[in-house]
């Protein structure tokens, strides 16, 4: 099977050096991965493509990119599977990271954001004469969690990081869960305290993208919705972040229908003129999209609402 690969250069040791593509075609065994392609690419065509890999077994986490627009582990990744019929695969290195040298990046800001949720367990003091004993009921649930091999495949798709260079990542909050859940750690507050903190755990935007292309089945943003469920149920000091989710919840309760104004005046509290008024232009286009209807601003209960409520009810009492 012949298959193209087009792959995104970009050599710092260049004049003037700017990312380019360039196009390899070549002849594929169906079970060949990604990698496999690159790697042959490199040892029969171009010894000039530089790329990371390590244990080709989707274990160490290395050889994380984006093909064709979705970032992945490349050994993972059969070439059947993104191109049944042969014809092209785009290869680009992942995203928001600087690039080194063509399918490389530069981990270092991942490592930092990793450090700054402090990953180690901090016990009660004295230590005790033997191990920290849990049980397995108490662990159970952060199996999953520790699937994470730090591949920063997640942290490559993530819109936030696109904008906002501070936001703490789908890995390092999905890391800062595992910590925050942990039985034996004892400053459950003071992490969620830090959390808690603007381009922390509330400012992911819920876009499931780090869902979506997690390798090993983590769910970050998963992780990330239960940090805030537990700072709220520690009455941790009030974000626009928690006052959204709370006035969301109360105002589908008592109303069936999201109502946008109340729900941006609640969040936001109407010491805060200034961003109200920010958001009259969303207004503007909520009304055009059908979001706010023309007969008045304010939404009325649906006349179905005792439904709703009893939703409502049934969760709060299986909880």
């Amino acid at each position: 099977m012949h298959t193209t690969l087009r792959v995104r250069r970009f050599n710092p040791e260049q004049d003037h050096p700017s990312p380019y593509y360039q196009e390899y075609d070549l002849a594929f065994d169906p079970s060949d991965s990604v990698l496999d392609g690159l790697i042959k690419v490199r040892e029969t065509i171009d010894d000039s493509l530089t790329l990371r890999c390590s244990c080709r077994g989707a274990i160490c986490g290395s050889c994380g990119m984006r093909i064709n627009g979705h970032a992945t582990l490349a050994c993972k990744t059969k070439i059947i599977s993104v191109a049944p019929l042969g014809g092209t695969i785009d290869v680009e290195p992942m995203n928001n990271m600087p690039v080194i040298k063509d399918l490389v990046t530069d981990m270092t800001p991942f490592w930092e954001k990793i450090r700054r949720i402090q990953p180690w367990l901090r016990p009660a003091e004295p230590a005790p004469v033997a191990e920290y004993l849990a049980p397995p009921e108490s662990m159970n649930h952060l199996a999953g969690v520790m699937s994470c091999i730090m591949c920063g495949v997640c942290v490559s798709d993530c819109t936030v990081l696109e904008v906002d260079k501070q936001f703490l990542g789908p890995a390092a909050l999905a890391k800062a869960y595992r910590f925050v859940a942990d039985p034996r750690d004892v400053t459950t507050a003071t992490r969620l305290e830090a959390l808690n903190q603007p381009s922390g755990m509330w400012d992911c935007t819920r876009c499931m993208e780090c869902i979506q292309v997690c390798p090993k089945g983590v769910g970050p943003m998963d992780r990330i919705m239960a940090l805030r469920s537990k700072a709220m149920a520690e009455k941790m000091p009030a974000t626009c972040g928690s006052r959204h989710a709370e006035a969301f919840t109360d105002i589908i309760k008592h109303k069936g229908i999201l109502d946008e104004p109340m729900l941006a005046i609640r969040t936001f509290g109407l010491k805060h003129v200034g961003r109200l008024l920010g958001m009259i232009p969303m207004v503007f286009q909520s009304v055009l999209k059908g979001k706010i209807p023309m007969s008045g601003p304010l939404h009325r209960p649906i006349s179905s609402i005792q439904h709703i409520q009893r939703l409502f009810k049934r969760v709060r009492t299986k909880s």
